[in-house]
């Protein structure tokens, strides 16, 4: 294999990556993350994204996905997301068999979803004999690889509180989303309402590790404007100050259930340890950005491929004939993303190269001009 355009996933670990793991693993520390260095890491971690919020380092995507639906549903409620999204597609059942909550998939033929299409299954509430709205995953970037503004994803969370619901944030590429829009991560989540947000790493450089952050976890506004009973009298100052203090004090425990706690915790802690310190996770996030816009440039000269989606992170989305994607993929790896339109999708890694793109382009105009005589 050349160089793989499959998925972020298929790069490897970034050397400070892995020196951090190799540094840390000079030393005996307590299991489970009960120690203070993962507990000092996860401490920068909740000050990047502004404080009033509570963080847990879990093993993977999907298990960050399954912990943060998790300690905000019950099983008779129901999780509305795109119908592309990675929760719907591409875990294998997991968010509904560890919540016992239906998806329920929603119209988005750009990836994203809107107040207005989120509203048409915001019903049945209080009816026995259907399941429960009660939170919406959208994925920031989305799984088509382009963005939601602040102002869209503000838009989406204050209409799930609207309902006494909730908004998650799968963040598995959130760095590619910070570099692409220019905004700290807290911009796009916690300033919007975001409840629940997965802060992903392994697509961006990390070896493994994610984690899961629970906001507006403080008690303090509640407690001054409705007083010891809990109950706000104002329902729209309920819906503008949230207090997930429960989800949060929970976490910990849905977190072990799901299988996701880490026993060497500090591993995991010292990748985020890396990959914070000096805007790291930044960096590598807007080369694969960049790496992507590169490749759409080169793209655009070329007829016979047509560029689906825009290209606002580190993916391109393009229809191509089917022919050259059997030939190109004896030289490279990359995934149909729809059989019947031809449809493909490409993404660049932190690591990918220049030189890996002009030869990639290079090959298909090849091919091209090989057919064609």
């Amino acid at each position: 294999m050349k160089h793989s355009f499959g998925s972020d996933n298929h790069s490897g670990v970034h050397p400070l990556i892995m020196e951090a793991i190799v540094k840390e693993n000079n030393n005996f520390k307590t299991a489970y993350g009960d120690d203070p260095y993962t507990r000092e890491v996860l401490g920068r971690l909740e000050a990047l994204l502004g404080g009033n919020c509570k963080a847990l380092f879990v093993v993977n995507g999907t298990g960050a996905n399954v912990v943060s639906l998790g300690a905000f549903t019950n099983s008779f409620h129901s999780i509305l997301a795109p119908r592309t999204a990675h929760i719907n597609v591409d875990e294998c059942g997991a968010p509904e068999k560890f919540t016992g909550c239906k998806i329920i998939p929603l119209s988005s033929p750009d990836g994203k979803v809107t107040p207005e299409e989120v509203t048409k299954s915001l019903t049945n509430f209080g009816e026995q004999h259907h399941s429960q709205p009660r939170i919406l995953s959208i994925s920031q970037p989305t799984e088509l690889g382009t963005l939601y503004s602040p102002e869209e994803i503000k838009a989406l969370a204050d209409l799930m509180h609207s309902h006494n619901g909730y908004l998650h944030i799968d963040g598995s590429r959130i760095s590619n989303a910070a570099a692409a829009l220019g905004l700290p991560v807290k911009a796009f989540t916690a300033d919007c309402g975001a409840d629940v947000l997965s802060f992903g790493g392994t697509k961006n450089g990390l070896l493994m590790g994610e984690a899961v952050v629970v906001f507006n976890t403080s008690d303090a506004e509640c407690k001054n404007e409705c007083g010891a009973s809990g109950r706000y009298s104002d329902p729209n100052t309920h819906n503008a100050l949230r207090n997930n203090s429960l989800q949060a004090n929970i976490l910990q425990y849905i977190r072990k259930q799901a299988t996701q706690l880490y026993s060497k915790n500090r591993f995991i802690a010292a990748q985020f340890d890396a990959y914070l310190t000096e805007n790291l996770y930044i960096k590598l996030a807007s080369h694969s950005n960049e790496m992507a816009k590169y490749l759409e440039t080169l793209l655009s000269e070329i007829p016979q491929v047509q560029i689906t989606q825009k290209v606002e992170s580190n993916a391109v989305f393009a229809i191509i004939p089917k022919w050259l994607t059997e030939e190109l993929l004896k030289k490279y790896y990359f995934y149909t993303w729809d059989e019947q339109t031809g449809e493909v999708r490409w993404m660049c890694s932190f690591n990918t190269q220049k030189e890996n793109i002009e030869e990639f382009v290079a090959d298909i105009k090849g091919l091209l001009a090989k057919r064609d005589n």
